[in-house]
């Protein structure tokens, strides 16, 4: 499994620096708060979702803080749930998603960027956010101190079935 998942962070990372370097890079839907990516390179293609907090705490440390679902059909991955606050995450401490009475570990880390290990607790949080409202996302910096990011889940549905319907 920790083989799959470094998989992963080395794709992720690709598909951050292909927004550079990238053949095609293409919006696809603006939504209320959600937008829907399509990124086509020599390694085939990549589809996701993402946003942006509408809120962070603390409010005087501002971060480029986002959460994705990602489709890439050429490695068969689908419904990847990934978060990035802005910051490289310690060990010590717990990822949190919580939307309503249900909460969500991320139980991957490395760097900035945090990963559900297993598809079908990925399959569950994206159930519960195409229903609610609002996410939060705790986490914590490399000195120990806590961040919450509160994502609108506004337009999450339908950024997200754009995202899959483009890369199935």
């Amino acid at each position: 499994m920790p083989i799959i998942k470094n998989l992963i962070l080395i794709l992720f990372s690709l598909l951050i620096t292909s927004f550079a370097n990238a053949e095609e890079i293409k919006k696809i839907l603006k939504i209320k708060d959600w937008e829907t990516y399509v990124v086509k390179n020599d390694k085939g293609k990549i589809c996701f979702a993402q946003s942006t907090p509408i809120l962070q705490a603390p409010k005087t440390n501002p971060r480029e803080a986002r959460l994705f679902v990602t489709f890439r059909p050429n490695e068969k991955i689908s419904d990847e749930v990934s978060i990035t606050s802005g910051y490289d995450y310690n060990k010590k401490n717990s990822i949190m998603a919580k939307s309503g009475k249900y909460k969500y570990k991320f139980d991957i880390s490395q760097d900035n960027f945090a990963w559900i290990a297993n598809n079908a607790k990925e399959k569950k949080m994206i159930k519960t956010m195409k229903r609610g409202s609002r996410i939060m996302v705790t986490g914590y910096n490399q000195k120990g101190s806590q961040t919450i990011d509160h994502y609108s889940l506004l337009g999450f549905t339908k950024a997200y079935n754009s995202a899959k319907k483009n890369c199935s």
